[in-house]
């Protein structure tokens, strides 16, 4: 019998902006729309939720795990999303990572190669620029 290869993105993003700030642009559904996409997120362990995903539909989500402006685990259809926040100076590291790709499945290794570019160089940084404008005087 073959093992199944389960593959995970990782991502280190540094943000210019307190790891409260990091936090509210995670868990607060408004602000999670605005850098990434809508949903009816709440930051308590065993909610379950959805992400609406352009072309896919509602995405059944569900937290696991709550350690507030440290860590936010939950499900995102077959996969698990871990956010770590790590005060660093002015800012905050933001640790991601997105497991659960399954290599064998075409459609999961598809994802997979298109999710690590896109997590890199589209959305964190959409959550960065977010987070460092928050409480900004207009």
């Amino acid at each position: 019998m073959t093992e199944t290869r389960i593959a995970t993105i990782e991502v280190d993003q540094f943000i210019a902006a307190p790891p409260e700030k990091v936090w509210r642009g995670l868990t607060d559904p408004e602000l999670l729309a605005r850098w990434w996409v809508p949903s009816d997120i709440a930051a308590v362990v065993g909610h379950r939720f959805h992400l609406q995903m352009p072309g896919y539909g509602p995405q059944p989500c569900e937290v696991l795990e709550v350690e507030p402006h440290e860590r936010l685990i939950y499900t995102f259809a077959n996969w698990t999303l871990t956010w770590r926040l790590v005060a660093e100076g002015h800012g905050t590291r933001l640790l991601l990572e997105h497991s659960g790709f399954d290599l064998d499945d075409k459609r999961e290794r598809d994802a997979f190669d298109r999710m690590g570019p896109g997590w890199r160089d589209a959305v964190l940084p959409r959550l960065a620029r977010l987070a460092t404008e928050l409480d900004r005087p207009a």
